[in-house]
């Protein structure tokens, strides 16, 4: 079986030549790799590429720990740099550990010959690098684990199945590989503790492990509620009687973020046209580790289809906010007292804006009424759209709301626009 990543490899494809470096980022394990040195370099061969022409160094293999030194590395290119006027193409699996990488990788995009790809996991260590180093000279593309198209293109059988294979176990790709639901198991729980936890942990300098790991639990619990540091310092001193300050919670939260474990989402105010910056969810880039981090016990179908359509929106290259809506509600006396609702995500996109509504279920009039009432209270007329858990087919009704299934999104069948 053979996930293909067809979009990323496209992405490479098009940038071949195009004088920036090409930096795939994204969760290790999620397949940067494989992309990289698999599928862009069978492309690369089957276009006519020499075989001498492709110098590649995975720099996270012990073996090649030496090359994480700048000048034994440059060394090694220089000399199996093939002087004959062809282009170069230079492959460079998790650049972060390469001493002095930025200053590297600007002296390779100083040769002509030499066309650069890269591979690399800590967001802080590449982004802010690329925007302040490379000044418009790297081409950032975000690696995302399978999605639920990708999954099933590789898996294909039921489609039932296959979306609870995927909403348990995620999409990782080496965790789609296994058949086994205890190897599955094992290989999460051993991914987290022993890769992520203990990257972060080394990377930053954590000294306090079990409070890193309740942060992280606390997220996962949390996925689809509202959340933020002093939050949670006030649930950990007041149902656990652990103090852990808002400064060292933030600080947390984003070394998860820079790690790609989780993302924010932040709330906005759709009327007032302003982000509430106190107010913001956070999502796990995979669910089948956020599942794994919960020991499978907190299997919310709701908050796990609002967490995969998140990760699907971000792939599909939006950015994406939580909205937040104020309405006059009427009771029955006649009061009138305002109410926030929620928008589960606001797309924007240029000038375009999208909402959307994540539903799991349908099945009553009240429960149609509850998911349609923030939309409706939204007075400009950009598109409107609720995704719907069950096998629905595509549909618009009175007030102008799109109505999608589940898997029509996210098999492409439908999409938003």
């Amino acid at each position: 079986m053979e996930f293909k990543r067809n979009v990323y490899l496209q992405h490479l494809i098009s940038g071949k030549g195009n004088g920036l470096v090409k930096i795939v980022t994204g969760i290790r394990r999620c397949g940067k790799s494989y992309l990289l040195f698999n599928l862009f370099r069978n492309h690369l061969l089957q276009s006519g590429v020499d075989e001498e022409h492709i110098f590649m160094m995975a720099l996270d293999d012990w073996k090649n720990r030496k090359f994480r030194d700048p000048d034994v590395l440059m060394n090694e290119i220089e000399r199996r740099l093939v002087r004959d006027g062809n282009r170069y193409y230079i492959l460079l699996d998790e650049v972060q550990l390469l001493e002095h990488f930025v200053e590297v990788l600007l002296s390779l995009m100083h040769d002509e010959q030499c066309d650069v790809y890269v591979t690399g996991s800590n967001s802080r260590f590449l982004s802010s690098d690329v925007v302040t180093e490379f000044r418009g000279r790297g081409d950032e593309i975000r690696v995302f684990p399978l999605s639920f198209s990708e999954f099933y293109e590789g898996v294909q059988g039921d489609l039932r199945q296959a979306w609870l294979n995927y909403s348990t176990w995620g999409g990782l790709p080496q965790v789609a590989l296994l058949e086994d639901e205890a190897k599955k198991r094992r290989y999460l729980s051993n991914l987290y503790a022993s890769t992520y936890l203990h990257d972060i942990i080394e990377r930053n300098g954590v000294k306090n492990d079990d409070g890193l790991r309740d942060v992280v639990r606390v997220l996962a619990s949390s996925i689809g509620a509202s959340a933020n540091p002093k939050r949670i310092a006030n649930t950990f001193a007041s149902v656990e009687g652990k103090h852990i300050t808002n400064k060292t919670i933030d600080s947390y939260i984003g070394y998860l973020e820079d790690a790609f474990l989780v993302s924010e989402a932040l709330r906005y105010d759709v009327k007032g046209r302003k982000y509430i910056g106190t107010e913001t969810k956070y999502f796990f880039t995979d669910i089948g580790l956020r599942n794994s981090i919960l020991g499978f016990r907190q299997q919310e179908p709701t908050h796990i289809m609002e967490n995969i359509i998140y990760n699907e929106l971000l792939m599909r290259g939006y950015q994406v906010d939580v909205g937040l809506v104020e309405l006059w509600n009427t009771d029955n006396q006649g009061k009138r007292s305002r109410v926030r609702l929620e928008i589960d995500f606001v797309l924007n996109c240029d000038t375009e804006r999208i909402y959307v509504q994540s539903a799991y279920r349908l099945p009553s009039e009240e429960k149609w009424g509850q998911e349609q009432r923030s939309l409706l209270g939204i007075s400009d007329n950009f598109r409107k759209v609720i995704i719907v858990g069950d096998d629905v087919k595509g549909w618009t009704n009175d007030q102008g709301i799109r109505i999608i299934g589940l898997w029509d999104f996210l098999l492409g069948v439908e999409g938003i626009e």
